[in-house]
């Protein structure tokens, strides 16, 4: 049965990542909500906390045919998201360069998807890897990962990238 497991997003009520995610654990679903760690500032003090990286997202393993409905139920769950008329499925290797990338870089942003150019990335948690990037300014790269729609943001230095000639 783990064969037919794979990656999905779930759309959730605006600020209930953290809850849901937390749900999901108490009804044993495999799930992935990342979380990047910002800093916000009160009257009184600032304090340090952890924000969802993708808002109104978190990521499900499951089966679809038998847990589908299991992961609906659970309250804030708004919906899967959908590409072409089904759940869209992650690879999984996405959700690893997603893990990577945040024990990598401290300062991780999430952007809307934006058409770009598309890029090789020669060096660092990226290395190898083909998307598209929004712009380059200085040492600041938007690189663009299709399969979920958000870019992530991390610095690189301009001659680790290299154009993909099609």
């Amino acid at each position: 049965m783990d064969a037919n497991r794979c990656w999905y997003a779930v759309y959730t009520r605006p600020r209930w990542e953290k809850k849901i995610a937390a749900q999901f654990q108490l009804r044993h679903i495999e799930h992935y909500c990342p979380l990047q760690k910002a800093r916000r500032q009160w009257s009184d003090r600032i304090k340090i906390v952890e924000e969802p990286l993708f808002r109104s997202y978190v990521f499900v393993r499951i089966c679809l045919a038998h847990e589908q409905t299991a992961v609906r139920m659970v309250p804030g769950v708004i919906n899967f998201v959908y590409w072409n008329g089904k759940p869209a499925v992650i690879r999984d290797e996405e959700i690893d360069t997603i893990k990577r990338f945040l024990r990598e870089y401290s300062s991780v942003t999430a952007y809307p998807l934006q058409p770009g150019q598309k890029v090789k990335i020669i060096d660092g948690v990226l290395m190898d890897r083909e998307g598209l990037v929004k712009k380059v300014q200085g040492k600041k790269v938007y690189v663009i990962l299709e399969t979920i729609g958000y870019a992530l943001v991390a610095e690189f230095d301009q001659s680790s990238l290299e154009p993909v000639v099609e």
